[in-house]
């Protein structure tokens, strides 16, 4: 059962992200705060739901929630940052976003870069343990998944709509043949080690 949260008497917020090891596409985060009553016994980290269980969820969390927002970066930010810091920034934008101010951040991960103002707390597979974390992931995971399949229309022989951007064999197979698009984190190595493609 996960928990609602980490310290009862503070507004709390749950922070994740989505993205970070693919190859094309920005990274998403979202950050949630869940009402203090707030039960749901079907929630938790969306990588252990169904894309129909995730998408039945997220109206659910977003009514429910006291506040949620999501924030992103895009694959050109990704270069010049890096994508550890481009997470983080993800994350901070969407704390900027809320509506309601959180007294604290519960952050999925064992590494963040402080929110000026706004104490957190790393929680290692905390979308697992938490259920405004567990929230964060589902917004984050399904908003970045609605991204990739309309830019899978723009470039459908990379085949996002299934991989949303991740480096399936298929997808650094079309990287290959067609080249990167505006979409790909040049940053990232898009083809297998023992391919090499000049850009």
């Amino acid at each position: 059962m996960l928990e609602l949260s980490l310290y009862p008497e503070l507004i709390e917020a749950g922070c994740d992200e989505a993205g970070r090891g693919c190859l094309a596409g920005p990274v998403f985060a979202a950050a949630v705060i869940l009402p203090k009553d707030f039960e749901n016994e079907l929630l938790t980290d969306s990588k252990q739901l169904t894309e129909k269980q995730r998408y039945a969820l997220r109206p659910i969390i977003e009514e429910k929630a006291l506040a949620w927002a999501v924030g992103i970066v895009d694959n050109n930010e990704i270069d010049k940052i890096n994508i550890l810091n481009a997470s983080f920034l993800a994350m901070h934008r969407a704390v900027d976003q809320l509506t309601v101010r959180p007294q604290h951040l519960l952050i999925d991960g064992n590494r963040f870069k402080p929110y000026e103002g706004i104490k957190h707390t790393c929680v290692v597979k905390g979308d697992g343990k938490y259920l405004p974390i567990a929230a964060a992931s589902i917004l984050a995971k399904t908003y970045r998944d609605d991204f990739m399949d309309k830019i899978g229309e723009e470039h459908p022989q990379y085949l996002w709509k299934q991989n949303k951007g991740y480096p399936t064999k298929a997808h650094r197979q079309a990287i290959e043949q067609y080249g990167a698009t505006s979409y790909h984190r040049m940053s990232f190595n898009l083809l297998d080690k023992q391919l090499t493609l000049d850009f």
